[in-house]
């Protein structure tokens, strides 16, 4: 067994390690639990601010008894928890503040592995951050989707179903009453999205990853199985101390490549591509749109929402991640190490698809291509992202003038107008919805199709932004255009009326503008007013990068080479060995 990192902190008969051990018998600890035994922290995201994560409480009392079961000792600790519906301006603002609180609670405790119990899509996100940049054996513990919402007897997904069922509304075909019936109808347990959104997608790129136990993705959050999976987390997470197997060796560009595979074949949210870039770069590995793109040739083999027709329960009972990895094992680099020991394959090699309907084989695919396309061109010169397995077909080659909205206030305002000089051809464009503009890289892409248009049949245009959307998301929607507007990108310069083209096909974004004509809007253009000037934000304004590195912060990149981990400072000012 390598030495325990706790060790520094426990193990000496000096000033030092009396404090270390003397503190914590408050707790009410003797000194055969804290030396000589795993140190296993349990980074807990739970908060009653995010309902995906309102139970990972009981989840962290499963992974607390694996770790005892094992022979470690466990303390529980909690930190930031990013929620999606509540947190203001976009819980993607506080990702990497997030996960800046893991890996400085990991490096500066005396701890020899964790468990980070995450739900939420961003939290998960942190937690593999985190985990990345602290270097300290870990495992990820995700905690599930929600029971299928069920309304008017149809089954409906909680993310995809919201978008159906407020747009609805929006136009008038649901009273006030029979919306609140089916908010409470779809809304019906703990968990999160129970269709493949961001959460569901992080779940999954997290076994596939190898930095979560195999088949722990998809397990529903109310089946007694998720605690199952959570206390073999623990024992499993003692036993990772011991070995001092690292994420740092799990990380890797195959760990990546065979990330970008799943992500497709699942048909992914797009803001995985984001989380991706962001935690290869936390190891030192460069991940760019082209790794994505070369992910091409990857057809959508799960038939769920917003992709397909089926939800994450169905996806659990067919087999889950592990079920796609096996069936990808012919494109993947099954030797990759994995949180277990063992390799990828290993933990595949036993799964199967048990519903052919839900998990697809390569040659029988929900579709043909790979779930995203990546476009460049002269709107996206830095590269722009699309989910062409939840857009529609027909309007994936398109010419049609802009609607331009300077921002999302623009949009509130004015897209309902009955006066909008809207038609099912234009191109709705929204500006300043990125990292620095919104600010905060918000979900603003999802730009509502105009009610006029909607009473007239229309259901779907194309609509670009350099915002996020929604994993939930269907429809032809570009996100991540880059550069964004507020750092000087060309879709700030765009004005109603100009000609958009989407070329998906050939992985083309363009709009019709002369050069010159170009250059004479940027020299008009304003000048950026930061909407922060103190505290996080105006940090998060200074130092957040462009989609496509992933919107981290650029001092929180390793692109130098393997990390290593920063050794605490153990003397106390002012004290000396006894």
């Amino acid at each position: 067994m390598t030495d325990l990192r706790s060790s520094l902190w426990f193990d000496g008969f000096d000033l030092h390690s009396y404090c270390h051990r003397g503190w914590l018998r408050q707790d009410g600890f003797s000194d055969e639990a804290l030396r000589g035994r795993p140190v296993v922290g349990i980074c807990n995201m739970w908060s009653e601010l995010v309902g995906c994560n309102v139970h990972l409480r009981s989840l962290a009392a499963a992974v607390k008894r694996g770790v005892l079961q094992a022979g470690g000792m466990p303390f529980e600790f909690s930190v930031m928890t990013p929620g999606e519906a509540l947190q203001k301006p976009s819980s993607m603002m506080y990702r990497n503040l997030a996960a800046m609180e893991i890996e400085e609670t990991i490096t500066s405790n005396p701890l020899d592995a964790v468990v980070v119990l995450a739900g939420c899509d961003k939290t998960t996100a942190s937690a593999l951050l985190g985990a990345a940049s602290a270097n300290v054996p870990a495992i990820i513990a995700t905690g599930g989707p929600a029971l299928p919402g069920y309304w008017r007897g149809q089954r409906i997904g909680s993310g995809s179903g919201y978008w159906k069922v407020s747009q609805a509304a929006r136009i008038g075909d649901l009273t006030s009453e029979e919306y609140l019936d089916a908010e409470t109808s779809i809304q019906r347990s703990h968990g999160h999205c129970m269709d493949m959104g961001t959460a569901s997608t992080m779940a999954c790129i997290s076994e596939a990853l190898g930095m979560a136990l195999p088949g722990s993705a998809a397990i529903p959050a109310v089946d007694v199985r998720r605690a199952v999976s959570a206390e073999r987390s623990g024992r499993r997470a003692v036993e990772l101390a011991r070995e001092d197997l690292r994420p740092s060796q799990i990380l890797t560009p195959s760990a990546f490549r065979n990330a970008i595979h799943v992500l497709e074949a699942i048909g992914g949210s797009t803001n995985a591509i984001i989380h991706l870039t962001a935690i290869a770069g936390r190891v030192g590995i460069r991940l760019t749109l082209d790794d994505f793109a070369a992910a091409s040739g990857t057809p959508v083999l799960v038939d769920v929402e917003p992709t397909g027709e089926f939800l994450m329960e169905d996806f659990f009972q067919a087999g889950g991640a592990q079920a796609v990895i096996h069936e990808l094992l012919p494109l993947l680099d099954g030797d990759a190490l994995t949180v277990t020991g063992a390799t990828l394959a290993d933990g595949a090699e036993s799964a199967h698809s048990t519903n052919a309907d839900v998990i697809r084989t390569l040659d029988s695919p929900v579709y043909d291509e790979s779930a995203h396309a990546i476009l460049r061109g002269s709107l996206a010169p830095d590269g722009a992202v699309l989910k062409r397995s939840a857009a529609s077909p027909e309007l994936l080659e398109h010419s049609g003038p802009a609607i331009v909205f300077s921002d999302i206030y623009d949009l509130s305002a004015r897209i309902d107008d009955p006066e909008l000089p809207v038609t099912a051809d234009s191109v709705l464009v929204l500006q300043r919805g990125g990292p620095k503009g919104a600010p905060g890289f918000p979900e603003f892409g999802t730009l509502p199709v105009p009610q006029k248009l909607i009473r007239q049949g229309v259901n779907d245009m194309v609509r670009i932004s350099d915002s996020r959307i929604s994993g939930t998301t269907f429809g032809t929607i570009v996100c991540h255009v880059a550069p964004e507007a507020a750092v000087g990108g060309p879709i700030g310069l765009i004005e109603t009326g100009d000609i958009v083209t989407l070329d998906v096909p050939n992985g083309r974004l363009d709009v019709d503008i002369e050069p010159a004509e170009l250059a004479r809007r940027a020299a008009g253009a304003p000048a950026f007013e930061p909407q922060y000037r103190r505290g996080y934000g105006a940090l998060f304004l200074e130092h957040v990068l462009q989609a496509p590195e992933g919107a981290d912060f650029d001092f929180l990149q390793n692109l130098e080479g393997e990390p290593t981990e920063r050794l605490p400072l153990l003397l106390m000012h002012g004290w000396t060995s006894l």
